[in-house]
């Protein structure tokens, strides 16, 4: 049984159409099983750095929705080393390009992009450009990659944190809004630094109270 194609979504078309958008054309056409990493990079266009980063950024950054975060988040690192080393297009590796998304979890990857980012992206603009060039891009996926390191640390909303970071900036990116660019190294960069100085002054005690301290907030303590 042949596959329904599901139409790629280039980086020239996908901004001005809308990233929400985009995603939810390619979670709608997508067969029943799922796709690949491969064909789902296909789909958003692979020359897009901040388009590819933003997309697998949303599972990492969504409260309970487990199992995609770590099929995606080395794939994530590879792809941010590409762009702090000044590769003109993304690659993803065999291995990882081969994992399957499932339908629902891109239906949910979609949802999710509207929810928590379809404000953001309505309201972004092209300013401070310099911070969304071509130097900038390398800098920024330097950066990148040291957030995506911190989701390997086994502490309750390492996921969320770092990923929203990613979201933001690759949201600024792709825009051009410098300003977006900033917040989302911002917000990435203040959980790095709360994990060093936790770690830090506290040792292997500060993971028991981070724990716990994040239980309290959900109410599970």
């Amino acid at each position: 049984m042949n596959k329904k194609p599901v139409e790629v979504v280039s980086d020239e078309v996908a901004p001005s159409g809308g990233l929400v958008a985009a995603l939810k054309v390619i979670a709608d056409e997508a067969p029943a099983s799922g796709l690949t990493l491969h064909d789902f990079t296909q789909a958003l266009g692979e020359r897009a750095f901040g388009l590819m980063l933003f997309a697998l950024s949303l599972p990492v950054s969504i409260p309970l929705l487990y199992g995609i975060p770590q099929i995606v988040a080395l794939p994530m690192m590879a792809i941010a080393l590409q762009m702090a080393i000044g590769r003109p297009e993304p690659w993803v590796p065999r291995r990882f390009g081969a994992r399957l998304l499932s339908k629902e979890g891109l239906q949910k990857m979609a949802a999710g992009a509207e929810k928590y980012f379809g404000w953001l992206e309505r309201i972004a603009r092209p300013q401070l450009l310099l911070l969304s060039g071509p130097t900038a891009e390398r800098l920024v996926g330097a950066v990148f990659v040291v957030f995506i390191a911190s989701i390997l640390i086994p502490l309750p909303a390492t996921n969320t944190i770092p990923g929203i970071g990613i979201a933001i900036a690759s949201i600024g990116l792709i825009t051009r809004d410098g300003l977006l660019v900033l917040a989302g190294l911002a917000i990435g960069s203040a959980w790095i630094l709360l994990l060093v100085v936790g770690i830090s002054v506290f040792g292997p005690t500060f993971i028991d109270l981070f724990k716990d301290f994040v239980k309290s907030l959900l109410g599970l303590g």
